[in-house]
C-alpha cells in the first residue's frame, strides 16, 4: 500500500513539473524586447539582454513608472 502512495505521489509531481515545463514555453516575455544596447545607458550588450547591470534595470523601470 505505501508503495502504491509513492507512486502515486511520483506520478503527480511528474505531472506538475511537464505542466511548468510547457506554462514555460509559451509564457510571453515581460516587457520591452532587446535591441543590443541598454534600454537605459545605451551601452552595447550581447544579444537578448536588456540591461546592463540591475541599477540600469531599476532607473528605466522607475522612469516608466513615473511616465505611466
Amino acid at each position: 500500500m505505501i508503495e502504491r502512495i509513492s507512486d502515486t505521489n511520483d506520478m503527480s509531481s511528474a505531472a506538475e513539473e511537464m505542466a511548468r515545463i510547457a506554462a514555460a514555453q509559451f509564457r510571453k516575455p515581460e516587457g520591452p524586447a532587446a535591441t543590443g544596447e541598454c534600454l537605459n545607458c545605451g551601452e552595447s550588450l550581447p544579444d537578448g539582454l536588456r540591461w546592463c547591470d540591475t541599477d540600469c534595470r531599476h532607473d528605466y523601470e522607475r522612469r516608466e513608472a513615473m511616465s505611466a
